[in-house]
């Protein structure tokens, strides 16, 4: 299978989750094959039904999914990604791929890059998300036959040569330990932060309250913490963040929002509430969903070194300053190169 022909692939795979978010109507006119289209119908029903499985998974999230994806797969984006890659690998291995399943098609990246990288892959699918990349999966089957035969979606992992592991701290352990033979790629906990300087225009803003709540705050790329400097007033995150109260409509979010405003109530800790969000002064980074996480420091220099210091608990940081990786709103709009952990994965896979 060619370079470009695996590009090809990709920039249909895009299109086929541009045609998801299209209207009825809209679809009609594009000319799409009979296999294909049916899976295009399929996926404009999973985005509607697929919260009955999993109630984070609400069809905006999904779409916000989909748009991303549509988006990173572009042609120019797709070409960029892959210019300084040699893809013709005749060393192929079978590879495990254990996917997360926090945010809709968070294990979609690393399936790329296996079959990308020439590989098998063995998939194990979250249950939290199987409808989904089930789904992508069978698309990607159809657009390539070569690749068809080389992905197994499966719950054992026995006969694998290599491991993709996505997870909390103690999965971790587990993965390094049963799968101590084998060569590993595995990922923690991880979180992001926002640094901001008072300067921040309102549109940035939003872009931060963007950043803390697509898909709830799930995604290891969520801002879970900001910093700001002494005497900030608190108001203009509160009144950037109300575009977002109606997730305290939603039951799931609204049960970890009143438990934690409880469990901090109870131990007479003091917050900043709106109703929808709990502010909360701690140094920590990781905070629970429904609270965000704030610090207030004197010089940029102490954030930066602490943040440095920090580095293997942090996806992204947000922000104006020269060591913050990601600009405000863009931190669930990763491109294909945004690694996570910063650890190229498709490399990884190529070595």
């Amino acid at each position: 299978m060619t370079k470009a022909t695996k590009e090809k692939v990709l920039i249909e795979l895009g299109h086929f989750f541009e045609s998801c978010l299209l209207e009825s109507s809209e679809r009609e006119s594009i000319s799409q094959e009979g296999d294909l289209k049916v899976q295009i119908e399929k996926g404009r029903t999973l985005i509607e039904t697929v919260h009955s499985y999993n109630g984070w998974f609400t069809p905006d999230s999904i779409k916000k999914s989909f748009k991303g994806w549509s988006i990173a797969l572009e042609e120019q984006k797709v070409s960029s990604w892959l210019k300084s890659y040699e893809l013709d690998n005749s060393n192929s291995h079978k590879v495990g791929v254990i996917m997360a399943g926090n945010i809709p098609l968070v294990g979609l990246h690393d399936a790329l890059c296996v079959l990308l990288a020439g590989h098998e892959l063995h998939a194990k699918l979250s249950s939290k998300d199987f409808q989904l990349m089930n789904l992508v999966l069978e698309v990607i089957s159809i657009l390539s036959k070569e690749w068809k035969e080389k992905i197994i979606i499966t719950e054992q992992l026995k006969t694998i040569d290599t491991l993709i592991a996505t997870g909390s701290d103690n999965s971790a352990r587990y993965f390094e330990y049963y799968f101590k033979d084998k060569k590993r790629l595995l990922r923690k906990n991880r979180t992001s932060v926002g640094v901001l300087d008072g300067k921040e225009s309102e549109r940035e803003l939003e872009g931060l309250a963007d950043d803390i709540f697509t898909y709830f705050g799930l995604g290891c790329r969520n801002i879970t913490k900001v910093f700001v400097p002494k005497g900030y007033n608190l108001d203009l995150i509160f009144n950037a963040l109300f575009a977002y109260k109606e997730v305290g409509n939603h039951n799931k979010y609204a049960n970890n929002y009143d438990y934690n405003k409880a469990v901090y109530l109870l131990n007479k800790i003091e917050l900043v509430e709106n109703g929808f969000i709990l502010l909360k002064e701690d140094q920590g980074l990781h905070s629970p969903v429904g609270v965000l996480f704030y610090e207030y420091y004197e010089d940029l220099a102490t954030v930066e070194k602490g943040l440095n210091q920090s580095e293997e608990e942090l996806q992204c940081i947000v922000g104006n300053q020269s060591f913050c990786d990601t600009a405000f709103g863009k931190a669930q709009q990763p491109e294909l190169w945004d690694y996570a952990d910063n650890v190229d994965t498709l490399k990884f896979l190529l070595t």
